[in-house]
């Protein structure tokens, strides 16, 4: 039970303040919030498989920001009497945890109001992609992290951007002072354990309940530890002193909140989102769903009242959360045992466990990691069905890995709403055709045996009319009907000066052939003209009839002349996949109305919602000519309207 726990002085070692006492302080207290926040998470009906705790990337977060605010230039621990450089280093360590005391209530008052502000909106820009993306990057913070526990070597602590890097090259570095006691403690431990993990795995339907390889662990090597005094002998890191009792509540130092509001907010965040982001994990994995308000408030709550016990900090702890699915935990029962099975080893039994090795506690975290690890199968996946999806998985780990889950997880969510935008940008354009006696409608290019009507295209565009696509979706309708009222103008006007230039011609050929005529006083030549003027008076008779009829019929002829040019006089536009519709797109709509009735074409609306119908009303969309008998209820009363206008029949 205990390993499902993870005993909290290893995670704050990650802090490397390199002082046992300040640390097993804190472990006292963290633990202590671990069974309030079980409590207050079974009150709330959070999600039943997540279980909070320590995280490392958090726990990085708060030490930078303690080692910030108090250094150790504040205090003078180089002095030679060991007794003042002792009091100097508890000055120093006390100072360091009403920092982090006062991170933690900001914290807990920060996601508590977000929560009822209905922040946990958000939770919905966390899709699946950038989750997995992003829980895989911080799998790998946590075993970066516990690489030097592994091999049992000192290094720097980092933080900030690149320290993934910076973490593991200091670990390579330092490579050949591995203890080798460590490390192969190591090794067996994650062999057994894997072993352990498979049986459970392979024979799950016969096992009554799953093989706890963690407590096992956990017990041998404790005992292994202290019969072989692994720390005196051979050096290995343990536990160390988990004192025992409990220290009352206090009030945390109000006049530290002004320095480390601004990194409140960022661990706020930061924890929410890891929060967020394994629940809805273990949601898909299980059947439950989660609620991101619901999230926020109980974290909100936890870090608040566990802040009044000198708490760190808390959100979803991976290892904890991991560790207790696969030893068959399916409920907040099996976090609130685990936490009172700590809280007995913190007052009366803590001692017992004093020998355990941290590198068991890094190979336990390790091998329970490897699910996460697993994940990088989404990428020849997600290759193959959405390349868009990859793209955010991918950023969303690269991101998180090397800038920091912080950083990482605000380039991940503009990512995503940045391909949110290019989606509606770039949507797929259609021309819809019908299938033989249904009203169904669907692709002409993806599906051979619809069929379009003669005269009348039907559009469909898979995304919303607004400022960013209307321009897009203008030349989309001209570039599918294959109709463009701006070039046929330009035909239509070329044609008309055509006929003008070929009229004057014709005018300038009869003037010539009045003026060639020669009277004479010949009988002969009178009758010739006769016969010529005869002749030219008919032409002229005839030029003027057509020159009248050509003035009356102009408008007649020229929607003749673009209808041999375009053989269309009906355009629909389907808007079945259009969400929404602002003053922009409305606009666009208006335009693509007036410039097709120039041209003798009508564009007329088919399967608009309600709620669109209610924003063109808003919009003053339903004026002038364009009224709301344009507009039908389905694609193919549309087509009805347009073949009884036209009097067109269906293609066979």
């Amino acid at each position: 039970m205990c390993s499902s726990r993870r005993p909290s002085p290893v995670c704050l070692a990650l802090l490397k303040w390199n002082v046992p006492v300040t640390i097993c302080i804190t472990c006292q207290h963290l633990l202590i919030q671990e069974m309030e926040c079980t409590l207050l998470h079974i009150s709330r009906g959070v999600p039943s498989t997540e279980q909070l705790g320590t995280f490392a990337v958090i726990s990085l977060m708060i030490g930078g920001i303690v080692v910030r605010e108090v250094p150790d230039s504040m205090f003078d621990i180089t002095a030679v009497n060991g007794t003042n450089n002792t009091d100097n280093q508890l000055a120093r360590d006390a100072m360091r945890v009403k920092v982090a005391v006062a991170v933690t209530f900001l914290t807990g008052i920060i996601q508590f109001c977000l929560g009822l502000l209905r922040f946990g909106f958000v939770a919905i820009y966390l899709t699946e992609p950038l989750v997995r993306g992003f829980t895989t990057a911080a799998a790998v913070h946590v075993v970066v992290s516990q690489l030097k526990y592994l091999f049992g070597i000192e290094t720097k602590r980092y933080s900030g951007p690149l320290s993934v890097i910076y973490s593991f090259i200091a670990v390579v570095s330092k490579i050949t002072t591995t203890n080798t006691a460590a490390i192969t403690v190591a090794l067996i431990c994650i062999v057994f354990l894997v072993g352990v993990k498979e049986i459970n795995e392979r024979f799950k339907k016969k096992l009554p309940v799953p093989i706890p390889g963690e407590i096992i662990v956990v017990i041998i090597s404790t005992g292994v530890s202290y019969g072989m005094k692994l720390h005196e002998n051979y050096g290995v890191d343990v536990v160390g002193e988990i004192p025992v009792g409990l220290l009352p509540p206090a009030v945390p130092d109000f006049s530290i909140f002004a320095a480390v509001i601004t990194d409140s907010f960022a661990i706020a965040i930061v924890g929410f989102s890891m929060a967020a982001s394994m629940s809805k994990i273990f949601a898909l994995k299980h059947g439950y769903t989660v609620n991101g308000n619901q999230e926020l408030i109980a974290l909100g709550l936890c870090n608040f009242s566990g802040s009044f016990f000198q708490t760190f900090a808390v959100t979803c702890s991976m290892s904890r959360s991991l560790v207790q699915e696969s030893t068959g935990g399916k409920t907040q029962i099996a976090g609130l045992l685990a936490s009172i099975v700590v809280l007995l080893v913190i007052v009366a039994i803590g001692f017992v466990f004093e020998t355990l090795p941290q590198t068991v506690l890094a190979a336990i975290i390790m091998v329970n990691l490897i699910g996460m690890f697993k994940q990088f199968r989404d990428i020849p996946v997600l290759w193959r069905t959405s390349r868009i999806e990859l793209a955010i998985w991918f950023v969303a780990f690269v991101a998180s890995v090397l800038l920091g889950l912080d950083y990482g997880l605000l380039v991940a969510v503009a990512f995503a709403i940045i391909s949110v935008i290019y989606r509606t940008q770039s949507p797929k354009y259609t021309i819809l055709g019908q299938i033989p006696e249904t009203d169904l409608y669907c692709d002409i290019e993806e599906y051979e045996e619809v069929m379009e009507h003669s005269g009348i295209k039907i559009f469909q565009a898979n995304s919303p009319l607004y400022f960013a696509n209307s321009e897009l979706y203008v030349n989309a309708l001209k570039k599918k009907t294959g109709v463009d009222p701006v070039a046929l103008l330009a035909a239509k006007k070329k044609s008309q000066k055509k006929r003008e230039k070929a009229k004057n011609q014709t005018k300038t050929t009869n003037k010539k052939r009045n003026s060639a005529v020669k009277l004479t006083n010949d009988q002969e030549m009178g009758v010739k003209h006769e016969l010529m003027d005869g002749e030219t008076h008919t032409d002229l008779v005839r030029n003027g009839q057509f020159a009248a009829a050509n003035g009356d019929g102009d408008c007649e002829q020229s929607l003749r002349f673009l209808d041999r040019l375009t053989g269309v006089h009906s355009i629909i536009l389907d808007l079945t996949p259009v969400t929404f519709i602002d003053s922009v797109g409305a606009k666009a709509l208006k335009s693509i109305m007036k410039e097709y009735d120039e041209i003798g074409v009508t564009v007329i609306v088919g399967a608009c919602s309600r709620a669109v119908m209610e924003d063109l009303s808003k919009l003053d969309f339903f004026e002038g000519s364009i009224t709301r008998d344009l507009v039908f209820p389905s694609v193919h009363d549309a087509v009805l309207y347009c073949q009884y206008k036209g009097s067109v029949e269906p293609l066979e």
